[in-house]
Parts: structure tokens; C-alpha cells; sequence
């Protein structure tokens, strides 16, 4: 079975407090390298950005790591990824401090807090 880690990049970067807020698309850049860097035992790391920050990053796909976009919110489309891989037979583990977002997705993922995914970076 492959794994699949879905990054709430949002909940990620705003639990540092770096000053983040100040340069959301640089926040994103920093985390994408941390978890390019990283030996992270997931065979498929999605990271999905929203807002500002998708200026930070391209949406790419490489070496087991894909980069999305949200059209919208970060949050259904977190949801969606997370289905949509354990749709086909995927165990998928999402990383968000959310509630709300830890519930819609507890049908089809386990959940990871930001603060052991950075500990792992």
C-alpha cells in the first residue's frame, strides 16, 4: 500500500511565528525546500497552497512531491486530494491543526499536527 502525506502548507507555515505573514510566497518557498530536503517515509507528498502564497511555488509535480494550487480554498481542496487518493486504496495522512478540516477528512485519512511535521523536517 502507498502512502500519501497531504500538507496543509497554510497551517504549516503560519505555525512558526517567523514573520510569515509578511512574505507568505517566501514562507512557501522555505517550506517547499525543508520537505524537498527532507527523507519523509511517504511514497507521494502533496503540498497545497492557497492565496498568496501560490506565488511563492509553481504547481510541479516531481519526485514524489506535487505541488497544487487551490482554486478556492485550501481546505476542500485538502479534502478532495485526501479522498481522492484514498479512493485508490492509498493511506493518506493530512497535516493541519484545523478541527474542522481534521473532521472532513477523518472518513479517509489519518491526521498529523504541523508541529511533528515540522520536528520531522
Amino acid at each position: 500500500m502507498t502512502t500519501v502525506l497531504v500538507v496543509d502548507a497554510a497551517n504549516v507555515v503560519g505555525a512558526r511565528p517567523d514573520a510569515w505573514w509578511k512574505d507568505r510566497a517566501g514562507a512557501a518557498i522555505r517550506l517547499y525546500d525543508e520537505i524537498c530536503a527532507a527523507d519523509l517515509a511517504y511514497d507521494t507528498i502533496v503540498l497545497v497552497l492557497e492565496g498568496e502564497a501560490k506565488k511563492g511555488v509553481p504547481a510541479v509535480k516531481q519526485r514524489g512531491l506535487r505541488v497544487v494550487h487551490a482554486a478556492k480554498d485550501g481546505d476542500s481542496t485538502i479534502v478532495a486530494e485526501a479522498r481522492a487518493a484514498a479512493a485508490t486504496g492509498q493511506r493518506v495522512t493530512v497535516v493541519t491543526a484545523d478541527r474542522a478540516l481534521q473532521a472532513n477528512v477523518a472518513a479517509v485519512a489519518t491526521t498529523m499536527s504541523p508541529m511533528e511535521l515540522i520536528a520531522r523536517l
